[in-house]
């Protein structure tokens, strides 16, 4: 088995300090948009008519704080080794997320329709009740779809340099299972058994395994050693190994016996290579290797060429470099509609199959949830891939 590229060095304590600096102004935002969210949602809910009559104006400030710190509680409560506590919690708090911004939505829909009240002021209280009514009517039919098992996505991929004996040669990807205290051992056992429904020669996880916690997943090792294919189960990382604490990450797809692509590429069978670089979208965010992809696609063994990329981002690169198939994920295709229309704010391959330069990408809408156990018009997926001779 032919292998290319290396692994970048740890960073230093002067990166390390800028990573932290970075983490800081993450953190710092993303609690601030999560306190505005809260407090415009329960603003606008305490003007509906039922709650104006039978709730006080404190119990609905006291409610907005108490559902705010729900899931920052829940992570600090299971970071303390609180988990009997934490974990119930934390289900609750993590599908109240899908609810605030269904909420969210609604509500500002009804501030669009209705000029933010200053258009038919006598019904805009009728209005935000509606609102509030459907997006938990939505919340509702997310959380049924969000049990759900993937669905199967079929893809045919046409490859320069595939050799004609590689012709038919089925590929499983799957991304973003985010296994941790949402998602477990029954979850992922009945998700193998599905994969090994659909014989595949290849499987391979375009990173996000991990949701948060390593340790939430270590007994589930016995779990992942059964998934297997012919021609063996190859990994990248997503941002939320890197999240979750890289070097661990790593260590437990290693011991899942997965073989992981950190910025590299290896033969999978003669005239078949897959490269794999670690998240982009997560360097981008806390530094590191600009040149990954380069690093990961220079000195390859010859072949059809398979990229796993985590961050659907740098297709063109790929293709200039002689990828015939890209695969991705992060997105979730947005996981809860209309979530998908901010993500194209920052993304500019969002779900589904694109043509980049002659390059086939495909992003997968992810293969579990993160966040709430819910999906709205965006089920989950797995991409099944029959590759094609030229």
């Amino acid at each position: 088995m032919g292998v290319s590229g290396r692994t970048g060095r740890a960073p230093g304590n002067g990166a390390a300090s800028v990573t932290s600096r970075r983490f800081a102004i993450f953190l710092t935002v993303v609690l601030s948009v999560w306190a505005a969210m809260h407090g415009y949602v329960f603003w606008r809910l305490s003007s509906v008519p039922w709650v104006a009559d039978h709730v006080a104006r404190s119990g609905v400030v006291w409610t907005a704080v108490g559902l705010a710190a729900s899931f920052p509680l829940a992570r600090w409560l299971n970071a303390r080794r609180l988990a009997v506590f934490g974990r119930p919690l934390e289900l609750f708090a993590a599908n109240w997320v899908g609810v605030l911004f269904l909420l969210l939505t609604m509500l500002l829909a009804a501030d669009v329709l209705t000029l933010g009240g200053w258009l038919f002021p006598r019904f805009v209280p009728l209005v935000r009740a509606a609102a509030a009514l459907f997006a938990l009517l939505l919340a509702a039919l997310a959380l049924v779809q969000g049990a759900r098992l993937p669905v199967v996505t079929e893809h045919e991929v046409r490859m320069a340099g595939l050799p004609p004996e590689r012709d038919g040669l089925v590929i499983a990807a799957v991304s973003d299972l985010h296994l941790g205290t949402m998602i477990g051992e029954a979850w992922m056992r009945r998700l193998i058994a599905r994969l090994g429904e659909l014989k595949p020669d290849v499987v391979v996880i375009v990173g996000d395994l991990v949701d948060s916690e390593v340790g939430a997943l270590e007994p589930l090792l016995p779990v992942l050693r059964t998934l297997r294919a012919p021609f063996g189960v190859w990994a990248v990382t997503g941002n939320h190994e890197y999240y979750a604490g890289l070097d661990r990450s790593v260590a437990l797809l290693e011991a899942a016996g997965f073989t992981v692509l950190r910025d590299r590429a290896a033969e999978v069978a003669p005239g078949l290579v897959v490269a794999g670089v670690d998240d982009l979208g997560a360097r981008r965010q806390f530094g590191g290797n600009e040149w990954a992809m380069e690093q990961a696609l220079a000195d390859r063994p010859p072949g059809a060429v398979v990229l796993l990329s985590h961050s659907p981002v740098q297709a063109d690169t790929a293709a200039a470099l002689g990828v015939g198939l890209m695969l991705s994920g992060h997105t979730h295709n947005g996981q809860i509609w209309p979530f998908n229309y901010l993500v194209r704010l920052s993304n500019r391959l969002v779900g589904g199959r694109y043509d980049v330069g002659g390059m086939t990408i495909l992003v997968g809408r992810g293969t579990g949830t993160w966040g709430p156990r819910m999906r709205l018009w965006r089920p989950s997926e797995i991409l099944r891939i029959t590759l094609r001779a030229d």
